[in-house]
């Protein structure tokens, strides 16, 4: 198939966008208006120039056929990944081959594309010669591992003093010992190597005076904090699958070193989260052939967006590989083999109760896992009192919303879509409820970002 075959929709490219703001921005460019020069070709590549507020347009190219997602080149100052102009000329190209026709690229978007393909090559085979020179001296790897878990081990038996200290006192005192006293220590998890520790550490300084019933909450992160070190100081005994899991909960980096899987693989969901270190974008995937599931996690420096996206509601055929540890989804994406291109496929669903059911038995292989993926087949979002709820169809049990979830605008795309008849939902289904990602309509119809 020619990429000139492929055709997205509006809300596939507005779901590329960082933020709101670049949603918006990125829609108004959607028109022909601004734009001069625009084309495409049969290999993937649109381009076009963009009238801005100097005298000389901006010049776009994104490769949609690029093998890690699209990727974008814009002259314009701003420092997103899609910029507007991006967003904007894809609207544009989503819209037909009226405004952006089939034709030679010119010279500024040819070599930009050829460019950047060939430094791709270069690099995949810079990174297999730079694999095998780095497997060259196990030794050296053996002692730097040794060497990183004393200093892990010892972060970990003070922090298991501190949490004694805590229960020993009252968990009061950590009301009135305030952020500062957690800052310091999670600044000593990070000192030890041990960055897992380190970020649930911060998360339990955040806990105290958060609103009634913050005792048991701080009482239950103690409880998986502790469970956590002792599941480290006790690596050697633990199963291999659970002993990568404590690992990666500590922070250690780890490699995809599972069997490639090549599948159809559609894109269920994308969101991000950030702080002020680092921005975080997750990306469900849901093997229409093998019908596994798996998450790619990708990261931006603070304040720029991470450059892998792919667009939900689109399949793409490709192959992942994915990381150790038992019950992990976690997976590498690796050679594509085609485009994204649109879909009919959908994920099977579950209902209620077998969504609680799963997060249930996760939680045997992974005790500090916030939330499983599941679709929820035929659910009807609906009020209850204050809050929401997912509620089945044809049963009498439904999940309730999470806090984050009911405040978002997709809530009420999700109930406009639904109209009280029943809808397909994906999400992160966890014990602080469910979060709705996309949702499909019954029968026919095209996916919809809720997130």
């Amino acid at each position: 198939m020619t990429q000139q075959g492929v055709r997205w929709t509006a809300d596939q490219v507005l779901a590329l966008a960082p933020d709101a703001a670049s949603r918006k921005a990125g829609s108004k460019l959607g028109a022909a208006g601004p734009w001069s020069e625009a084309g495409s070709s049969d290999e993937g590549t649109v381009w076009g120039l963009c009238k801005g507020s100097g005298s000389k347009p901006y010049q776009t190219v994104i490769d949609i056929a690029d093998a890690a997602g699209p990727a974008y080149k814009c002259t314009c100052p701003s420092r997103k990944f899609p910029c507007k102009h991006a967003l904007g000329l894809l609207l544009l190209w989503a819209g037909g081959e009226g405004a952006v026709p089939p034709g030679p690229a010119p010279d500024w978007a040819a070599q930009w594309t050829e460019g950047r393909r060939q430094r791709a090559q270069e690099k995949q085979a810079a990174g297999a010669v730079g694999s095998a020179a780095g497997s060259g001296d196990p030794e050296a790897v053996r002692r730097r591992a040794e060497r990183r878990a004393v200093r892990i081990t010892a972060g970990a038996t003070e922090l298991e003093q501190r949490l004694a200290d805590l229960l020993r006192g009252g968990l009061a005192g950590a009301e009135q010992a305030g952020y500062g006293m957690w800052e310091e220590t999670a600044a000593r998890m990070v000192d030890a190597q041990a960055p897992g520790l380190a970020a649930r550490v911060r998360e339990l300084g955040s806990i105290p005076s958060s609103g009634p019933g913050w005792p048991v909450r701080l009482l239950e992160e103690c409880a998986l904090i502790h469970l956590l070190d002792q599941g480290w100081l006790r690596r050697e005994r633990l199963p291999d699958g659970l002993a990568s899991t404590v690992r990666s909960r500590i922070g250690l980096p780890a490699s995809a070193d599972g069997p490639a899987i090549r599948d159809r693989w559609l894109v269920l969901a994308q969101y991000d989260t950030a702080d002020a270190r680092l921005t975080t974008r997750r990306i469900w995937l849901h093997g229409t052939d093998s019908g596994r599931t798996a998450l790619l996690l990708s990261y931006g420096a603070a304040g720029r967006a991470p450059e892998l996206a792919l667009p939900v509601g689109l399949e793409l055929e490709a192959e992942v590989s994915p990381y150790p540890g038992t019950g992990q989804l976690r997976a590498a994406l690796g050679e594509r083999f085609a485009p994204p291109a649109p879909s009919a496929a959908r994920p099977p669903g579950l209902t209620t109760e077998q969504a609680a059911a799963r997060y249930g038995e996760a939680l045997r292989d992974d005790p500090w896992l916030d939330s499983v993926p599941v679709t929820l087949d035929r659910v009807i979002p609906a009020p209850d009192g204050d809050s929401w709820q997912l509620a089945d169809a044809e049963g009498d049990s439904a999940l309730p919303l999470t806090a984050s979830a009911r405040s978002r605008p997709g809530l009420w795309r999700m109930v406009a879509l639904s109209g009280g008849a029943p809808v397909k939902v994906f999400g992160e289904c966890g014990h602080r409820g469910f979060t709705p990602l996309t949702a499909w309509p019954e029968g026919a119809g095209e996916a919809v970002r809720l997130c």
